[in-house]
């Protein structure tokens, strides 16, 4: 396998790009995508056979359960991320590693089905909170310590709902490739 073959299965629609202007539109777009997650990935994975969902995306990669327990994780660290930015100035929020959290027995044993639901009401809240951010609160920013970043609210939008896509794509990707349709 190539370099250029593992990059896209790794980015199967490309890497985040912000955008330059975060209009109306766009931040409505991306809180639709990140409200409707949960459903796509239930119905990509609601027929998997323990087998599939325990085969890696990619050689080295995770395997569908890891990324749907991942997906969780990775989207209740935003909604809490969120919370302490609208509550505190510039937080600096903690940050997880998530390939050790990834190893733990929940996420390579544990049936997807509880985190799938989990991720609806998650989603649901994340999706809530963001419709009512006012355009104060989609500049209020908090600082990631992996490197001293600002973030913004808004920035925070496109880059859960890329994260959500990016991940559901590893899953669509493999069933084509295996052709589990």
């Amino acid at each position: 396998m190539t370099e250029r073959d593992l990059e896209k299965l790794k980015y199967p629609i490309g890497k985040f790009i912000a955008p330059e202007n975060y209009s109306n539109e766009y931040l409505s777009e991306k809180i639709k995508e990140i409200e409707n997650l949960p459903e796509k990935l239930e119905k990509e994975t609601a027929h998997l056979t323990d087998e599939q969902l325990d085969t890696p995306y990619r050689p080295g990669g995770w395997t569908v359960r890891q990324v749907i327990h991942h997906c969780a994780e990775s989207h209740m660290n935003c909604f809490i991320r969120i919370k302490w930015t609208l509550t505190e100035n510039n937080p600096v929020i903690k940050a997880y590693d998530e390939v050790m959290w990834s190893e733990l027995p929940d996420n390579l044993k544990m049936p997807v089905q509880p985190t799938l639901d989990l991720l609806k009401g998650l989603h649901f809240r994340i999706a809530y909170i963001m419709k009512n951010l006012s355009e104060n609160d989609l500049e209020k920013t908090f600082v990631h310590p992996s490197d001293n970043s600002e973030n913004k609210l808004k920035k925070i939008i496109g880059t859960y709902a890329w994260h959500g896509n990016h991940h559901l794509a590893h899953i669509t990707s493999l069933k084509k490739h295996k052709n589990w349709d």
